[in-house]
């Protein structure tokens, strides 16, 4: 199960595609975002997701809505699948799955990363989640739906 709405999401560091250590709370500070977990770089489900990330991009920082995608590969992957598939936001490295796990993101026994999608507000209450394996393009939807309705 994954956290609920209208808790605090926890504040959470992780290397970052930028270069730098992403931190919740410092480098998304009073700005709605978008916080998606994702099994594999490369998957042709977490591929589509992505690029549907990249496609509505616009659409979010239209709304002042920002986007980062965690999952278990090391920076040097997730630097190659960024440039391969153009995407335009940052994507993070938790190798261990710790944040994963803090977000009810791990499925247990596997260690895998599930894929999850978490809407969190400018004070990074979580606002939506929407939780499917396999439907990549419906996470999109569902975070637009969302936020229309705002």
């Amino acid at each position: 199960m994954p956290l609920k709405i209208d808790t605090q999401a926890p504040d959470f560091t992780l290397a970052s595609t930028s270069g730098t250590n992403f931190t919740l709370s410092d480098t998304f500070a009073g700005k709605a975002c978008i916080v998606y977990f994702y099994p594999k770089d490369f998957s042709s489900v977490c591929t589509a997701e992505a690029c549907e990330f990249r496609d509505a991009h616009g659409f979010f920082k239209n709304l002042g809505v920002e986007v980062v995608g965690i999952s278990r590969d090391d920076i040097e992957t997730h630097l190659k699948f960024k440039e391969a598939h153009q995407l335009n936001f940052e994507l993070l490295t938790d190798e261990g799955a710790k944040v994963a796990s803090t977000y009810k993101s791990v499925v247990p026994l596997l260690g895998m990363i599930r894929r999850i999608t978490y809407l969190l507000d400018e004070n990074h209450v979580i606002k939506a989640v929407y939780e499917s394996m396999f439907e990549a393009k419906q996470h999109i939807k569902e975070m637009i739906k969302t936020l229309e309705k705002k």
